[in-house]
């Protein structure tokens, strides 16, 4: 996959993996801006929560360097469980080069490939105007807001999103946003 002119591989995460996760992952819950994640969740706390089921895990690398992560699984069981849910974290150094955009294809491809009829992403700070605006690009809608559902730490009690992409109505070739 080529993001920003840059061969980006995407591959499932391995145990060895971790550490370069917990380097994009720290940085991203200490600001405490964009994830339902206590600030000061413990490395372990952090990782066992990214790798856990129903969600596989997903790595970006260019030249043997991790430059970013998703993880994607079913969004609720049961009845529901045709709809899948994500997240996404790139390293701070490599934004704007189209890591997330290349997580998001990949994730919706691998999605689809699994049979899920649609993707949800829950909870979307609202504050995260770049998040939302590639969310946006690649297909979601927004449907839902929660009015001051989430206590940013500089705004104070800001909406989140819900955001929502029906995979059934993509073209299976289709190269992505």
């Amino acid at each position: 996959m080529n993001a920003g002119g840059t061969d980006i591989r995407i591959r499932p995460a391995t145990p060895q993996d971790q550490a370069a996760i917990w380097e994009i992952l720290e940085p991203v819950y200490r600001a405490g801006e964009t994830y339902c994640i206590p600030p000061d969740i413990s490395r372990d706390e952090a990782l066992a929560d990214w790798f856990a089921a129903p969600f596989t895990v997903f790595v970006a690398e260019h030249d043997g360097q991790i430059l970013g992560t998703s993880h994607v699984g079913r969004n609720r069981p049961g009845p529901a469980a045709h709809v899948a849910n994500a997240s996404f974290a790139t390293h701070a150094r490599t934004r704007g080069r189209g890591i997330a955009q290349a997580l998001v294809t990949h994730a919706k491809g691998w999605a689809r490939d699994q049979g899920f009829r649609a993707m949800q992403f829950n909870f979307v700070v609202a504050t995260n105007a770049d998040a939302v605006h590639s969310w946006q690009k690649a297909g979601f809608d927004i449907v839902g807001r929660l009015p001051a559902a989430f206590l940013h730490p500089q705004h104070g009690y800001v909406d989140a999103l819900v955001m929502f992409h029906d995979l059934t109505k993509e073209d299976r070739h289709d190269p992505g946003p």
